[in-house]
């Protein structure tokens, strides 16, 4: 037998079964069924929404949101496709999973409440782990592979604010990366923003990016809530994504955008001090090197003077903390520098 076989003799089986047919033609509106036995149905399962759109041959797209559980613009945004697409307007095939880490999003939680896992940093998962390793793996065996785009959108989430952007990462293969900077530029957010990552191991991104797929994100607002202003970027951003796969047919949605880099590490600032924290700089605000961008103020007692941060580069700022108190070590914001 040959070797490059033995790695499926030994791929174990993921226990997600799906309610839909990726290969037939048609809108079809199902599930991802993960089995899951608890105290209130022992033989229950967790049922993940999903709507699988096809014509004929194409391009795959994959669009998901609620890979974190309290970023809403991308799933009030998917849910809507859902509820719209129609296929025989469609060249290709259209996967939409509105809540990626279902258990996450029904609780309105960053991380899972089954087993705390936070489904960005658990890739390429596992199909003998837990429930969010599980989730992870049969993306990363089943529905990656389909793909020739993938969109997945972010938000703040409760924790932190942004501009909204679209992003793409620098990668080693350089056709690649520029496949994901025009998939970037179509999208067309008001920023699109090359991010710098601060730690892309085990991520749907870098899962993604390592299969050779065209994969783009998104940062859009924050707060644990949505604006009408974020939730239509992500619509026409859809629609544009679309468009430039060649999935639909139509021109490009076009406004302005600035286009934002992330150099090195000194974009990000951080806490190392516990207290309440006081913004200096606004979202969208420019800011020398040097500039105090917020104080953190001890909240043990009075009459004693707060820390202070400082930017370390000329930049934007393009996100930050959203709570009002931080401990040490929490993200504080970030600058991105104008290209």
């Amino acid at each position: 037998m040959a070797l490059y076989f033995l790695p499926y003799l030994f791929m174990k089986k993921n226990p997600i079964s799906s309610t839909v047919d990726f290969e037939k033609d048609g809108v079809q509106h199902g599930y991802l069924k993960l089995p899951h036995s608890h105290d209130a149905s022992a033989w229950g399962s967790i049922v993940i929404p999903i709507t699988v759109a096809k014509n004929g041959k194409g391009p795959t797209i994959l669009l998901t949101g609620a890979n974190h559980g309290d970023e809403y613009e991308g799933p009030i945004a998917l849910f809507d496709l859902a509820n719209q697409i129609k296929a025989d307007e469609l060249s290709g095939r259209v996967i939409i999973i509105p809540g990626m880490n279902y258990p996450a999003f029904k609780a309105g939680k960053r991380t899972s409440p089954i087993d705390g896992g936070n489904m960005n940093r658990v890739f390429p998962g596992n199909p003998e782990g837990t429930f969010t390793e599980k989730i992870a793996d049969y993306f990363n065996q089943t529905l990656l592979p389909m793909a020739d785009f993938v969109v997945d959108f972010h938000s703040g989430g409760k924790t932190l604010d942004f501009l909204p952007f679209c992003c793409a990462h620098v990668l080693d293969d350089k056709e690649q990366q520029e496949k994901c900077i025009a998939a970037m530029k179509a999208f067309n957010a008001p920023h699109s923003v090359m991010l710098l990552e601060i730690d892309a191991v085990n991520m749907y991104d870098t899962a993604a990016e390592n299969m050779g797929k065209v994969f783009i994100s998104t940062e859009l607002g924050g707060g644990g809530s949505t604006t009408a202003y974020t939730v239509e970027i992500a619509k026409k951003g859809i629609r544009n994504i679309l468009r430039h796969a060649g999935i639909t047919e139509g021109d490009l949605e076009v406004d302005e955008t600035l286009n934002l880099d992330m150099p090195d590490d000194n974009c990000y600032i951080f806490s190392e001090s516990t207290g309440l924290v006081e913004h200096c700089v606004d979202l969208g605000d420019e800011v020398k090197s040097g500039q105090l961008i917020a104080k953190v103020h001890n909240i043990e007692r009075t009459g004693s003077y707060p820390d202070e941060y400082h930017a370390k580069i000329d930049g934007i700022f393009t996100g930050k903390h959203f709570p009002g108190l931080v401990v040490n070590g929490d993200f504080l914001g970030v600058i991105a520098v104008p290209v």
